[in-house]
């Protein structure tokens, strides 16, 4: 294999365990990004990354990616605190079901292993521009210094802005109506965790909101109100008064949090407004947006926290363009191509099914019924199993990723019987939206 000389714009986890994956490869690579990284007293602010200091869950893939790619970043994870939840899997298999961790012990994990990886350059700079030769990009311009590249990784988020016009309109998706606030506690010593739906996570379907916890490593855990964007009571949830009250209110998060149990470790974080967003490595006229340049990560692919489906996809797309260039070598133009193809038809229907959910949930927190003239969004047909326990295990490869969202057409299919008989989900025990909103008030009245 010739070696190729690689420039990644942005240090974010995609674009590490990229540029970590091509580095091992033998190819030259070095990594853009304007955060210097932690500070000498161990501090990290990661400004303009809002989703570093948010609640993460990390899926049992995310192990195995970097057990695949950079197992010198997992042996670091692992060395920080992450602790595993191993599991079985049909026909029996024993893997790694979910990794306990925050998303700031993750990071710095994978930028160490990176720091240290032969071959791996990481300089912080701000990316000007992409630079083209004859209509093909041969580097990038940062700070005024040209870095040449044979390919030019974006791994800059969704919300990168260097080469955002050299792309089409996104193909799916986009602002989904919903914003969350969540906290950091961390379990007092000796504590027993709260209640738990599997052995890292907690989620309920509330009336009109939605609650979830994850747990993170050495007794961490976030707690997480996802309400409607356009509220602008609950959007008061981001006081800590208010958010305390709520949590005070929900009788899972009051198990959680009584401070017997547990004692936060941040302030309450706005989330602000989430996004489902597909967008392709097209430019308006159907070709590429640039050859040469290589979109990855959320940049391609965005998808709200629900099912926590984040970094999976991240890496996912990642490994995919590590096998693609395996195979292709140098030729840049098959890379990208067979990259965009696999996904248009691997991560597509990941963004159309939380653009569905999304959306139907929100219509409902508005207060419409589900609507049976249109197939049931998949938290729908997953909530069925409460009725029908036959469609929890039929669903259980979506649940896990282990197969995409048009694995549960059988079990739409009985879900949607279930519902036209009546049927409906039962929330959890705890306020409606209105209720939390009359509490918020009152809250927001006394301060």
């Amino acid at each position: 294999m010739s070696g190729m000389r690689i420039v990644v714009i942005g240090a974010g986890p995609t674009g590490l365990f990229t540029g970590i994956g091509l580095a091992r490869r033998g190819h030259q690579l070095t990594v853009v990004d304007r955060d210097p990284g932690p500070q000498p007293d161990g501090g990290w602010p990661r400004r303009g990354v809002m989703q570093f200091h948010h609640a993460h869950t990390f899926r049992g893939q995310v192990f195995h990616s970097l057990e695949r790619e950079a197992p010198d970043a997992l042996r670091r994870w692992l060395e920080a605190g992450a602790e595993p939840v191993r599991g079985t899997i049909p026909p029996g298999r024993e893997v790694v079901l979910a990794v306990r961790s925050r998303r700031t012990t993750f990071e710095r994990a994978v930028r160490e292993a990176a720091a240290a990886q032969p071959g791996l350059a990481l300089e912080q700079g701000h990316v000007d521009e992409v630079t083209c030769d004859e209509g093909r990009a041969n580097g990038i311009r940062t700070d005024s210094t040209h870095l040449p590249a044979d390919l030019v990784v974006d791994a800059s988020g969704r919300s990168g802005r260097v080469n955002q016009q050299l792309r089409a309109a996104p193909e799916a998706g986009g602002a989904c109506g919903i914003a969350y606030v969540d906290r950091v506690h961390r379990l007092r010593e000796g504590a027993d965790p709260g209640p738990l739906h599997t052995p890292a996570a907690w989620t309920g379907a509330f009336d009109g909101y939605q609650v979830l916890v994850f747990l993170h490593e050495r007794g961490f855990f976030s707690t997480l109100i996802l309400r409607s964007a356009d509220d602008p009571v609950l959007k008061q949830l981001r006081h800590r008064d208010a958010f305390e009250a709520a949590c005070r209110a929900i009788p899972v998060l009051a198990a959680w949090t009584d401070p017997d149990r547990s004692q936060p470790s941040t302030e309450v974080l706005a989330g602000g407004q989430l996004l489902n967003q597909y967008r392709s490595q097209r430019g308006s006229d159907g070709g590429l947006a640039l050859p040469g340049l290589v979109f990855v990560g959320d940049a391609v692919c965005t998808t709200t926290p629900n099912f926590g489906r984040g970094v999976v996809t991240s890496l996912t797309q990642a490994e995919e363009l590590l096998d693609a260039v395996d195979d292709h070598d140098t030729d840049v133009d098959a890379v990208v191509e067979r990259f965009d193809a696999w996904g248009e038809q691997h991560m597509r229907p990941w963004v159309e099914d939380h653009v569905r959910m999304d959306e139907a949930m929100g219509r409902r927190w508005h207060g419409e019924d589900v609507d049976l003239e249109q197939p049931l969004p998949s938290d729908l047909v997953l909530a069925a199993a409460q009725a029908d326990p036959a469609i929890g295990q039929e669903t259980f490869p979506y649940v896990a990723m282990l197969a995409g969202p048009s694995s549960l057409t059988d079990a739409e299919r009985r879900a949607r019987e279930l519902y036209r008989r009546g049927w409906r989900p039962t929330p959890p025990d705890g306020p409606s939206a209105a209720g939390l909103r009359e509490l918020v008030t009152a809250v927001t009245v006394r301060r």
